[in-house]
């Protein structure tokens, strides 16, 4: 059978992959095949089933917790792509930081921690942090190093072009895959939700956990990379311009130091803005659309997290018509698209 699918970020690879494991003949088309525009290279690579999430759309959170299972398989399958599982420390700095995040840690069932049990596991959190808690179950990787090793799977099958018509491909199947580009091919509610993220650089070792928290009402988190590079994000705009501001830069700076002193000495290396793709109740899109037409788009602060599953369940229903029931909730007809 051979697949056409259209969007060459971190969700379309990932199932050009697994349909190309399963043996059908994938072709993926991009307009920029090497780019960097997609939500993938702007996000921190946060693996974490239990965010806010679960509470704007409750039914999110099996595919959420189903689709992390399946992380430690699917990165080891694709080599070296800072796959990490020490775990998150969420914390908070104030009183009311406390009481907006207790609703998450309570949610996960995580024992409360003082602020010395949070510095026991972690020495440069702020002696300032009142409490938090540790999740063993979440984990990070580096979208940037698996869309590599994504492309390296599906080297020779990549075709540079803006499809400017679904019914215009030669394949016998579609799938759709584009981000925020979804929406004009196929109507679909998907709106562009902007971000803007920072990435800090000094030596490796001050951070051993992802540090997800709350500072004087900024919600802040902290993923460190082996290598010195700790990611600092991420603002949520509806605005759909590219611009970093100000703003957006000296609050995610302040959240961050306030939790993290040390991080003071780290130099400023990037500054990067990019397009979550939203739908109107924030959950994705994953099924069949119409005709020989697939649809896996919208995941909006999710795309990394849910990439393994929606691959997997989109080569189910591509190669064999047959679409598993977790996916019920989150098809294109909830919409009155399809």
């Amino acid at each position: 059978m051979r697949v056409g699918v259209i969007g060459g970020g971190i969700v379309g690879l990932a199932i050009g992959a697994e349909l190309l494991r399963r043996g059908a003949d994938v072709t993926v088309y991009d307009p920029a095949p090497d780019g960097t525009d997609g939500a993938w290279h702007v996000a921190a690579g946060m693996l974490a089933p239990g965010g806010e999430s679960v509470f704007e759309f409750p039914q999110l959170e099996r595919l959420l917790e189903a689709s992390n299972q399946l992380w430690p398989e699917f990165a080891a399958a694709l080599g070296d792509v800072g796959y990490d599982d020490a775990g998150t420390l969420g914390v908070a700095l104030t009183a009311d930081d406390v009481a907006e995040m207790a609703r998450e840690w309570k949610h996960q069932k995580l024992s409360p921690l003082t602020g010395s049990q949070l510095r026991d596991l972690s020495p440069a959190l702020s002696p300032r942090i009142r409490a938090g808690a540790y999740s063993p179950t979440e984990r990070q990787v580096d979208p940037r190093r698996v869309v590599n090793a994504l492309r390296g799977v599906l080297d020779g099958r990549f075709v540079q072009a803006e499809v400017g018509a679904v019914a215009a491909l030669p394949e016998d199947r579609i799938v759709v895959a584009a981000g925020c580009g979804t929406a004009g091919l196929t109507g679909l509610p998907i709106r562009p939700v902007k971000g803007q993220v920072l990435r800090l650089r000094g030596e490796p070792g001050l951070l051993r956990h992802v540090i997800d928290g709350a500072a004087d009402g900024r919600h802040v988190y902290l993923v460190p990379r082996a290598d010195g590079e700790v990611v600092v994000g991420a603002t949520q705009e509806e605005r759909t311009d590219r611009h970093p501001t100000a703003g957006g830069v000296h609050d995610l700076l302040r959240a961050a130091l306030d939790l993290v002193p040390g991080l003071a000495e780290h130099e400023l290396t990037e500054v990067t803005v990019g397009h979550r793709p939203g739908t109107p109740d924030n959950a994705p899109i994953i099924g069949h659309f119409r005709d020989n037409v697939y649809v896996a788009a919208g995941h909006h602060r999710n795309g990394v997290l849910l990439t393994p599953i929606t691959a997997r369940l989109v080569a189910d229903l591509v190669l064999t018509g047959t679409a598993d029931p977790i996916i019920d909730d989150f098809t294109p007809g909830r919409f009155g698209c399809a």
